[in-house]
């Protein structure tokens, strides 16, 4: 007798089908609602520290469109700290979002100016602006036009500028309500070669720094004798870089050395970490097997510390980019004029931190990944040279007043290390010879050897449909930005 009912079991088929689809919607309006509630409690926030004031209306609208900028740096900027060393598997995605969330915020708000330039990098002369009103306007543009393109440049995969976004916002916007004679080129000029400066530097410093271990470590017989002369030397060079950063960008609001005092204090934390580091690495190396993995392990920890001073130095530099015009908004509304530099209150800076990490959290998984995982493969040792090569090149940057990218330099590191492999697998006469000695004598055989045959007949090493996105993201920054933003201009002044 026959007791199933299949009308019965066709009906829990279809509620099981739909209870399995309306989860899946809920899921992916997790992250856009959480999002905009962030920004009603922005709005709100605002609404409640600045009281009752004529225009009160401007200085809300602003704090939400200034977390919305927050939230796509989050989102977007972040990846480039965090990137390699989740890539290299020394930091799992938890734990990079941990650590990139907390060290972003604690610059903010530790480090961050507490003055910042109402005119992003000086492009734009305020002292042109006919009126506080036309200013507000300019600045809510470029607001929200730099927001948008980030989040456009998020939704299909590639790294920008912020700081790019934000130029080419304000450039627009002062355009649309000045003319072209109220933008500074040479400075726009200056702006536009690092776009080209940012990522060669940043990768060729990453190569140069790749080419030494691989000849130095890698490739040699005894990789752990190696590493016991070299990984200290090449740590207390990490140590030292990042020290000068932090001095030099992170900590800028607290204290401001010259250049001769970064230099001696760099140069005595360089000597303290090499005699620090030695016989830790020589300890940590005893009984490792004679294996590219054992290399690896003495550089997981080196990376975490990078990506946690990455992030701080990146949340005390950048967060201007959310809160500046915000700020400018602000004084603009209370003292009916426009100056050329403002004081960030607390309540905007937080805002500005809590909009990059809740954006970090929601979306910056999906660049991370890019950055750390599907431009080219990362390993402990490659990543160590991308975050390095971030250090040192925004040091030089400033020491020679360039204006650069944070984002190109390690994007560009990125794809330096990654063409650099190509270049080596084919043309290294040390890794040929190598391999060659190892292929005779297969007991000796070590993982990541192969033979020259097998290797070069590979697929590129740098995925070439990622490399031309982010270059064409990278030109068009500028322009889009500031087109979307005289746009908006218009629109704004035209309605109101």
């Amino acid at each position: 007798m026959k007791l199933a009912k299949p009308s019965l079991d066709k009906d829990l088929s279809k509620i099981v089908t739909m209870e399995e689809a309306t989860r899946s919607i809920s899921q992916h309006l997790f992250a856009p609602g959480l999002a905009i509630l962030f920004l009603a409690v922005a709005g709100g926030f605002a609404s409640i520290l600045i009281g009752a004031q004529p225009n009160a209306v401007y200085i809300i609208v602003a704090a939400t469109l200034g977390g919305y900028m927050a939230l796509n740096i989050g989102a977007n900027d972040v990846a480039n700290n965090v990137g390699p060393a989740v890539g290299s598997r020394a930091l799992t995605m938890t734990g990079a979002l941990i650590i990139a969330a907390i060290f972003e915020s604690a610059g903010a708000l530790l480090a961050g100016g507490d003055v910042v330039s109402t005119i992003s990098k000086g492009i734009i002369d305020p002292s042109l602006v006919p009126d506080s009103q036309t200013f507000i306007w300019a600045m809510m543009a470029a607001l929200l036009s730099s927001a948008l393109w980030v989040n456009l440049a998020t939704y299909i995969g590639a790294p920008v500028s912020t700081t790019h976004s934000v130029v080419g916002g304000v450039m627009g916007a002062g355009i649309a309500a000045v003319g072209f004679g109220a933008v500074n080129w040479f400075t726009m000029g200056k702006i536009a070669a690092s776009w080209v400066i940012s990522p060669v530097l940043g990768g060729v410093i990453a190569a140069l720094f790749l080419a030494f271990i691989k000849s130095n470590i890698i490739y040699r017989d005894d990789k752990i004798a190696a590493a016991r002369r070299w990984v200290p030397v090449l740590l207390a060079v990490m140590a030292t870089a990042f020290s000068c950063y932090l001095m030099m960008k992170g900590l800028k609001k607290i204290w401001k050395p010259d250049y001769a005092t970064v230099a001696m204090v760099g140069a005595a934390i360089f000597v303290a970490s090499y005699a620090l580091l030695k016989p830790v690495i020589r300890k940590q190396s005893e009984g490792m097997e004679n294996r590219n993995q054992s290399l690896r392990e003495l550089f997981h920890l080196p990376l975490i510390f990078s990506a946690a001073l990455l992030s701080f130095a990146h949340g005390a530099n950048d967060v201007a980019n959310a809160v500046g015009p915000l700020a400018a908004v602000l004084h603009a509304v209370e003292s009916g004029d426009v100056a050329a530099k403002v004081s960030i209150p607390i309540w905007v800076m937080v805002i500005g931190a809590g909009g990059i990490s809740l954006g970090l959290f929601l979306y910056g998984p999906k660049l991370i990944r890019m950055v750390g995982e599907q431009i080219t493969k990362m390993n402990p040792m490659r990543a160590y040279c991308v975050a390095l090569s971030a250090a040192i090149t925004v040091i030089m940057a400033s020491a020679l007043g360039l204006p650069v990218s944070s984002t190109h330099i390690a994007v560009g590191a990125v794809f330096g290390v990654g063409f650099f492999r190509e270049y080596y697998t084919k043309n290294s006469k040390r890794r040929r010879q190598y391999v060659r000695q190892h292929e005779r004598h297969p007991e000796t055989k070590h993982e990541g050897i192969v033979s020259d045959r097998e290797e070069i007949g590979r697929r590129k090493l740098v995925r070439r449909s990622h490399f031309t996105t982010i270059i064409a993201a990278w030109v068009i920054t500028v322009p889009a930005a500031a087109l979307l933003s005289a746009s908006i201009f218009f629109v704004i002044t035209f309605v109101l």
